[in-house]
């Protein structure tokens, strides 16, 4: 039999205490010495010892002590001790401690009284007890409220034995008196709680009795009514209205922990409006009243699991959980922001906007070292509310767009992505956005940002002023030409076929200054993220960010420089009836790019341009010397088109996800119709009723009912030894977060009876066996339930192996059984989910583990291997299903997902068709640990075959 340990000490197994020694200082006159062989005899014995010599020194040296350490110490090892003999019979020897604990219980100091009465909580042996009970329960009238409410305790520990209600048969009525004149709330408190787990219906009857006095009732006692009418109402749902306003009542209690508490017990009791709004008050006043950042989180995540269930009472308040965003908090203030916009309507969207729009002002005046990543944030969720509600984002949009020059590159592509997606959907804002655009483009700092704002200037400058302003703002920030000095390189021949303008900046290919980031760049130029003013040209203050950043190699970006002015130069044609102002503004273009190509082919810096970058350059420049019609409808007409169906596609994609999560369904017309004014009432309050109209609604829906998911449970059944081994054993797993519970059967097949049978466990992963194991005796043919828990610290694939360990009376050596190994599988531990684009690419750039797992399978079709792959690992496709479709002979797709301890988990899966139709390529994974990389890629191994 399993016995329970009701004491937990640490012990260093470095320096063990030898019995002797301890034996020496038990019976000299040194307290602080007793002390100590005390604690040591007491660590030796949690830990198996059994040191059964020390019993009688104890009794004759320890047990007369004076001493309070001492005699607290004597209680812990009379609670560890074996108390009974291998047929539970108690040892004739434990007589001798009997009356010490009743001198104990009658002693005239209150702390010796009250750890007693603690130590006869923890004892089940009822031949010791007995004597002891007059004692006890002459102690529950004692003057000092520290012994009684011990003695109520030792009374309820009593009461709950076995022979408990022979023992102290009138407890239940002891204890009802005691609660009816206790004043002390500790004491109530333990009073109630008795009444509550031994005599329930006089607890409910004292409950209704001082219904009127509960608000004053202490904290403690508060928290044990709430624990009983969950209780109640599981049991008795009749009359759950009538509880349901007590709990109510206590929302006005001044303890946070009630008031916490009564907020879950009316969700979890109720669905009724006005109960579910109450909780919803309670956890948003207790998210602004609570300074403690993890109290916040699990308010948080109270609100959330709220807004699943119950929508249109979190709409409601979603000003007041705003509000939290005041934390500095980013973890707080991400979640905040999360239930947010999944509760936005329209009669909420302008007030949730301001709101937002004052929290962007302050990032810029605050210091907190955090702002840009709020700020980002901030930005992220203006421009999801902006894209559900398209009328808000005229009162956003230019405020935003101070931020497009801003340090952190994150927020500032964040809102030039908005831009882009506004000026679209909007075209009432495209002359001011676009007016916006080109003031501000100087600004602008990053090269991923410059790309983007120049895509837009390219395609939404329309008008003649628009496109004019467009050029002359590219010209004006890429700066007077050439890029660099001609005679620094010596090539003196061809100084006089370039155009000699003022001086330049001159770019040293000798000395290139090392950056931050550690790639050369000239003195002029900077990083991309944030760069200093370069050395300006004489006579040219305005030489600007463009310049800085294709002299810091960034070819891209001339490429896009390029494009953009071949764009405008095609449209100035439509716009501009001044053929002689076309043509200048054409020159002036290609000797920009020609000055791009040549700058790229110099050796002014240390990387040339790269090759698209540089076939893109002549492109433009080709198609500047000759335009055709139908290149004109690609460049001016089929860009756009593809972006208003990457649009599109993105809110299909977004409302097809929106309707997935939904649970609620709309009304059908013959759904059934609650006429609740036709309900007998019978004297029920308003409340009472909504209560009683969302159960029958619940139970018309069938909620109520859990299926059990019998064959489910079958398939976790495995066999551990075989049919024809002398003890069977077959293991049930069931695995929570955190832990993993083996419930194992073990079946004794032979006709003799089996001594100490153990069942002895290891592991292999980041898996750890919590109990030690057991010795068991089994009968013939008889079985045991044995169970075994299992932490588990991170997502990983562990194996539990090990055997079965047995004596019979015949052989004198032990039997050993070896069982087959359990394997955990990674996938009970991860989970689908779903991240951007841009926090995929950075998980991938800095994650450390990258398992690289070859394409190997008998599936023909991309596609079919790829759904086979999102099936097999548990992982969501982050890939657009329209950039999967067609026959190309090419599949490129990213799967992402999560584990349950908050690890990433990503894939990248690429394949080709060969010509003899077999499919080839890599799928990689990355992780932060390594666990969770090679786990995936053996699950991705053993299950891509297909078929399986």
């Amino acid at each position: 039999m399993e016995k329970s340990c009701t004491l937990l000490v640490h012990f260093d197994k470095g320096t063990p205490a030898i019995a002797n020694e301890i034996k020496e200082a038990l019976e000299g006159n040194d307290v602080a010495a007793k002390v100590d062989a005390m604690k040591k005899a007491i660590s030796l014995l949690l830990n198996g010892e059994t040191l059964p010599q020390l019993f009688i020194t104890i009794v004759r040296y320890v047990l007369p002590s004076e001493d309070h350490t001492v005699q607290k110490l004597l209680l812990l090892y009379l609670e560890i001790i074996d108390k009974t003999d291998s047929r539970g019979k108690v040892l004739p020897e434990m007589i001798l401690i009997c009356q010490n604990l009743r001198n104990n219980l009658q002693h005239p100091n209150e702390y010796i009284r009250g750890v007693t009465l603690r130590f006869l909580c923890r004892m089940s042996e009822t031949e010791i007890i007995e004597p002891l009970i007059p004692s006890v329960v002459q102690n529950l009238e004692h003057r000092h409220p520290y012994i009684r409410r011990n003695a109520v305790l030792a009374v309820m520990s009593i009461y709950k034995l076995p022979q408990g209600d022979q023992l102290l048969a009138d407890a239940p009525e002891l204890i009802e008196k005691v609660l009816l004149s206790e004043q002390d709330q500790s004491t109530k408190r333990n009073a109630f709680l008795m009444l509550f787990n031994c005599a329930q219906d006089r607890a409910i009857n004292y409950l209704l009795t001082n219904i009127d006095k509960l608000p004053e009732w202490g904290e403690l006692l508060q928290m044990v009514v709430l624990e009983l009418i969950r209780k109640v109402c599981r049991t008795n749902r009749q009359e759950k209205g009538k509880y349901i306003k007590i709990i109510i009542s206590l929302l006005n209690a001044p303890s946070a922990a009630v008031i916490y508490e009564c907020a879950g017990a009316l969700v979890s009791l109720s669905s009724a409006p006005v109960a579910v709004k109450h909780a919803a008050n309670t956890y948003t006043q207790l998210l602004l009243s609570q300074s403690d950042n993890n109290v916040k989180l699990i308010l948080l995540d109270r609100l959330n699991e709220l807004k699943a269930s119950h929508r249109d009472v979190m709409v409601e308040l979603v000003m007041d959980v705003l509000r939290a965003l005041s934390s500095p908090n980013l973890d707080i203030r991400k979640k905040t922001l999360d239930i947010v916009l999944d509760l936005i309507v329209p009669r909420n969207i302008n007030e949730v906007v301001q709101l937002l729009k004052k929290e962007v002002v302050k990032t810029q005046s605050g210091e907190l070292e955090k702002n840009g990543e709020y700020r980002q944030m901030l930005i992220q969720a203006i421009h999801s509310c902006a894209v559900k509600f398209p009328e808000v984002a005229s009162t956003v949009v230019h405020m935003l767009m101070d931020f497009l020059g801003d340090s952190n590159v994150a927020s500032a592509l964040d809102v030039v992505i908005f831009v882009r997606e506004i000026i679209e959907t909007n075209p009432k804002l495209r002359v001011s956005i676009i007016t916006r655009v080109l003031d501000t483009f100087y600004q602008i700092r990053a090269s991923r940002v410059c790309s983007c704002a120049l895509w837009i200037i390219g395609e939404y400058c329309l008008s003649l002023s628009e496109v004019e302003s467009g050029i002359a703002t590219i010209k004006q920030c890429l700066g007077e030409l050439p890029f660099f000095s001609v005679s620094e390189e010596g090539e003196n021949t061809d100084a006089s076929k370039k155009p000699q303008q003022a001086t330049s900046v001159t770019v040293s290919s000798r000395r290139p200054a090392i950056l931050a980031d550690g790639t050369y760049a000239t003195q002029s130029a900077a990083s991309e993220t944030a760069f200093s003013p370069p050395t300006v040209v004489q006579g040219s203050l305005a030489s600007g960010n463009l310049r800085s950043l294709l002299l810091t190699g960034d070819f891209f970006l001339g490429a896009v420089v390029a494009c953009t002015l071949t764009k405008l130069v095609l449209r100035l044609e439509e716009v501009q009836p001044s053929k002689v102002e076309v043509n200048k503004a054409a020159a002036q273009a290609l000797l920009i790019m020609v000055s791009m190509l040549q700058l790229g082919q110099s050796s002014a810096l240390s990387h040339p341009i790269d090759s698209d970058s540089y076939d893109r350059i002549v492109l433009c420049t080709r198609l500047l010397c000759n335009t055709g019609d139908e290149l004109r409808k690609i460049w001016l007409q089929s860009c756009r088109q593809s972006f208003v169906k990457m649009l599109s596609e993105k809110q299909l994609r977004e409302s097809e996800e929106q309707k997935a999560k939904a649970q609620v369904s709309n009304a059908q017309p013959d759904d059934l119709i609650d006429f609740y004014h036709l309900k007998s009432r019978k004297g029920m309050s308003q409340l009472e009723l909504e209560d009683e109209v969302q159960d029958d609604l619940k139970r018309a829906t069938g909620e109520f009912i859990k299926d059990g998911d019998d064959a489910n449970k079958l398939n976790r059944i495995l066999q551990l030894t075989g049919f024809s081994d002398p003890v069977y054993a077959e293991a049930y797993v069931t695995v929570h977060h955190y832990d993993i519970v083996l419930d194992v059967t073990v079946i004794n097949r032979t006709k003799e009876t089996l001594q100490n049978l153990c069942l002895e466990l290891a592991t292999m992963g980041d898996l750890k066996l919590v109990e030690r194991p057991q010795n068991y005796t089994l009968a013939p043919e008889s079985s045991k339930q044995i169970k075994a828990n299992i932490k588990v610290s991170s997502t990983e694939t562990g194996v539990i192996f090990g055997n079965i360990v047995y004596e019979t009376s015949n052989v004198l050596e032990r039997t050993v059984v070896v069982l087959n190994d359990i394997h955990i599988d990674i996938m009970d531990y991860i989970s689908p989910a779903v991240c951007t684009d841009a926090a995929f690419r950075t998980m991938w750039a800095e994650f450390e583990w990258e398992n690289k797992v070859a394409v190997n399978t008998v599936i023909q079709d991309e596609k079919e291997f790829l759904d086979h792959i999102i099936k097999s690992t548990n992982m969501k496709c982050l890939t657009a299903p329209s950039a999967l479709d067609g026959e190309c002979g090419f599949l490129a797709a990213n799967l992402y997902a999560k584990s349950v301890f908050g690890e990433d988990a990503l894939v990248n899966v690429s394949i080709e068709k060969q010509s003899d139709g077999k499919l080839s390529g890599y799928i990689r994974i990355r992780s932060k640990t390594q666990g969770i990389a090679l786990s995936l890629g053996d699950k991705i191994t053993l299950k891509q075959k297909g078929g399986s």
